[in-house]
């Protein structure tokens, strides 16, 4: 469907008023900016704080408007091309999921997906030890979510509860003895 099919339905279903300027309806429908040709920020702005997912529609957003979005929900990050480290930061402090968006995301960002929702690490395509170790101080259980943990990496997860082991393929010997101290049958 075209842009102007679009704006046609919504007019006749009454959300879009062509007596006025479309600026200042987005103010009060936000999706409407992909109307508008080059809004300027403080409407884009608008749209944003109005419908998040408003981000979709603008291109190339400023960094003030992409922080808007993705404090409204992290997961809009998925709509923003090549984010800034404090955006990504932002979208995995609202919802650690987010991180399954970000592309090669730093070890800043991995820490506060995992410190924010632990699973998140599965997400990540090559977490660092630093994150791996976090979240498994949150959640051993996290173990099952990386693939081929160091040895480092599972006796932590087996140090902070033995029952852990068991999402852990091909367990080391140090941490078989690890877990069989701590009572847990093998």
């Amino acid at each position: 469907m075209e842009k102007n099919q679009l704006k046609n339905i919504l007019i006749k279903i009454g959300e879009v008023n062509p007596k006025y300027d479309l600026e200042k309806q987005v103010y009060n429908v936000g999706v409407l900016i992909q109307f508008i040709d080059n809004p300027s920020e403080e409407v884009q702005l608008a749209a944003v704080e109005k419908d998040g997912l408003s981000i979709k529609f603008i291109e190339n957003p400023s960094e003030k408007v992409q922080l808007a979005a993705v404090k409204k929900a992290g997961v809009l990050i998925r709509y923003i091309e090549n984010p800034s480290e404090k955006v990504q930061l932002a979208a995995v402090k609202q919802w650690g999921f987010s991180i399954k968006y970000i592309q090669n995301p730093s070890e800043r960002v991995q820490l506060v997906a995992v410190e924010e929702y632990p699973n998140s690490i599965l997400f990540i395509q090559n977490p660092s030890e630093k994150a791996q170790l976090a979240a498994l101080e949150i959640n051993p259980y996290s173990i099952q979510h990386i693939k081929n943990p160091s040895e480092r990496v599972q006796l932590a997860a087996v140090e902070k509860n033995p029952y852990s082991i068991q999402f852990i393929k091909n367990p080391s010997e140090k941490v078989k003895r690890l877990a069989k101290s701590k009572g847990v049958n093998i």
